[in-house]
């Protein structure tokens, strides 16, 4: 593929030749479920070569029938039935989800950016939450190229506006926040200010869960914790990409507010509130290995209280989810450890093994859902965020020759932390600059 980002990038998809739109009689439900059945019935051998021209010829026809139901449902974002526009922005974000199209939608990128834009300026809430959504996913399609860039001067300064408007729905903000958080870490992370002006953004919002003055917690209206929750998960991924000269200023500042909200009483608020702290520590650590949190007693206090909360007012699920999550928390700072988690997909495996890491991982399977492991297998943006190099392209003999766990742990740590200190390294230098 022509695309580019963070360095060195390979590997690609099977590219069909693109079939005329035909006429379309179906409804918007049954629009969708075709689209759908293309993808689920598609061969998983897109980036695997194939020797059987019989099978090519399939393979080239289904993606010529998928192409032209594609076709339509970008038609139908432009439809005067809001229905109808909804519908087919639902179906999109199945199809972008689902497979790789980045062929498709290079060449029709703009298009697509105008349908987004005019649905995010005069749809309702329920498909401005969908439109937005969509942004996200078409930034991780085109990656962060040029192309990439595009679409987030366009989309970006309109995700942001809604996101501050309180008459906005709040499931319309929450789905800005994420995209806003998604489209900048893709597409300009190598623009300092476009980064701080995207966390700026998101830290606008969720500070309205801060502490006043005499230290109480504020009074919000429903929904708002969702929001807020939103809007900080997505700014703790930007806080991955900050220079060091930066993060030190950040972690001073939102460490001892974001332990006031561990008081919170919405449950997943809580959670956000206290994987972004375990993320600041790391952080901190990362940039100075005696790194020391001044409160630090009182905070794992709190944390030993919530990771043994036997409340029973709370939801069990709510409880266990909880105590889990804080469980580990605790454990980190008080030993610098992190619980390991393995992640497969095909025959390949990533290691999660710190919070930077997992903060990334969790923000693309929120946008990608059960897409994930396809997009790990065959784009080339994941791949090289994950440290995983191009797509491999498998035989059977290869497959009965699979590399040691510890080799694929070695490899996926060293790559990705080499990645993220070059990363700092550069955007350092930049900072100094400026």
């Amino acid at each position: 593929m022509p695309r580019a980002k963070r360095g060195k990038r390979g590997g690609g998809s099977a590219k069909g030749k693109n079939g005329g739109r035909g006429e379309s009689g179906a409804s918007d439900d049954e629009l969708a479920s075709e689209v759908l059945s293309h993808y689920s019935s598609a061969s998983e051998s897109a980036s695997v070569l194939d020797e059987g021209s019989g099978e090519g010829v399939d393979e080239q026809t289904a993606q010529e029938e998928t192409e032209d139901k594609l076709k339509q449902c970008i038609d139908n974002m432009m439809d005067k039935s809001a229905k109808t526009r909804l519908a087919a922005l639902t179906s999109l974000r199945s199809a972008f989800s689902s497979r790789l199209l980045y062929d498709f939608l290079l060449e029709r990128r703009l298009t697509v950016s105008d349908c987004l834009e005019r649905s995010l300026k005069k749809g309702g809430g329920e498909e401005q939450a969908a439109a937005a959504t969509l942004c996200a996913l078409l930034c991780v399609q085109l990656g962060g190229g040029v192309e990439g860039e595009e679409g987030f001067k366009t989309l970006c300064p309109i995700l942001g506006s809604i996101l501050s408007d309180s008459c906005a729905s709040l499931s319309a903000r929450q789905s800005c926040a994420r995209a806003l958080g998604m489209c900048c870490y893709v597409s300009a992370s190598d623009d300092i200010d476009d980064l701080l002006k995207c966390m700026g953004s998101l830290e606008s919002v969720f500070v309205g869960s801060y502490p006043l003055a005499d230290g109480s917690l504020p009074s919000v209206k429903a929904g708002a914790p969702a929001l807020h929750s939103a809007a900080l998960q997505a700014w703790a991924l930007l806080l991955t990409l900050c220079p060091a000269s930066r993060v030190n200023s950040m972690v001073t500042y939102h460490l001892p507010r974001l332990q006031a909200c561990l008081d919170s009483s919405e449950v997943n608020f809580r959670i956000a509130v206290g994987e972004t702290i375990a993320l600041l520590y790391e952080l901190g650590r990362d940039f100075d290995e005696e790194y020391e949190y001044e409160d630090c007693d009182a905070l794992c206090e709190s944390l030993k209280g919530l990771a043994t909360d036997g409340n029973k007012h709370r939801a069990k699920n709510d409880r266990r989810k909880q105590r889990s999550i804080f469980r580990e928390v605790l454990h980190y700072i008080e030993s610098d450890e992190f619980s390991e988690e393995k992640i497969r997909f095909g025959v390949e495996v990533i290691y999660i093994d710190g919070w930077m890491r997992r903060r990334i991982y969790d923000a693309f399977k929120e946008v990608l859902e059960s897409g994930i492991s396809h997009h790990l297998q065959f784009n080339p943006l994941l791949r090289d965020i994950f440290g995983l190099g191009a797509p491999l392209i498998l035989d059977a003999s290869v497959k009965a020759n699979k590399i040691s766990r510890t080799e694929r742990h070695l490899f996926n740590s060293a790559a990705f932390k080499a990645r993220t200190k070059l990363r700092n390294k550069v955007r350092d230098k930049r900072a100094d600059v400026m």
